[in-house]
């Protein structure tokens, strides 16, 4: 779904920080959302949490660089990292390019699907996403 220019499919779960979910059994892949990678302009480096760590629901697990901007990559559930995505690491600009697909950041393999519930779905997050866009306009 289109919400003013911005991409917000509609089977994931999004987080305050910026982050969306998809959900394939016990595990959850991550990524930043458009308005955010748009927002952030080119991006440059990427640390990503390392396959294996252990992470905590709003935790910060990682940065996204630009040339003039640092962003805090954040973990919208709680678990174990099962794997980053290593082609960022050549061209992190694929998140720019496709933030819901090839851009992906991480998966975690839950370790409490219940805080899905702490997720905003789509009709939600349309309505926060348009009083985010207001606050940066």
């Amino acid at each position: 779904m289109n919400v003013e220019g911005y991409e917000m499919p509609e089977d994931l779960y999004y987080h305050k920080e910026y982050m969306w979910v998809k959900v394939e059994g016990d595990t959850a892949r991550v990524g930043l959302i458009d308005f955010a990678q748009k927002m952030a302009g080119d991006i440059s480096y990427v640390e990503m949490p390392f396959e294996g760590d252990e992470v905590s629901q709003d935790s910060e697990v990682g940065t996204v660089e630009t040339g003039k901007w640092v962003g805090k990559i954040y973990a919208p559930v709680s678990g174990t990292v099962k794997s980053a995505n290593e082609k960022l690491y050549d061209d992190p600009t694929l998140i720019n390019k496709d933030p819901y697909g090839e851009g992906w950041i991480f998966e975690i393999e839950m370790s409490n699907p219940d805080e899905l519930n702490n997720l905003m779905k789509l009709e939600e997050a349309i309505e926060w996403l348009k009083d985010e866009i207001k606050k940066h306009a």
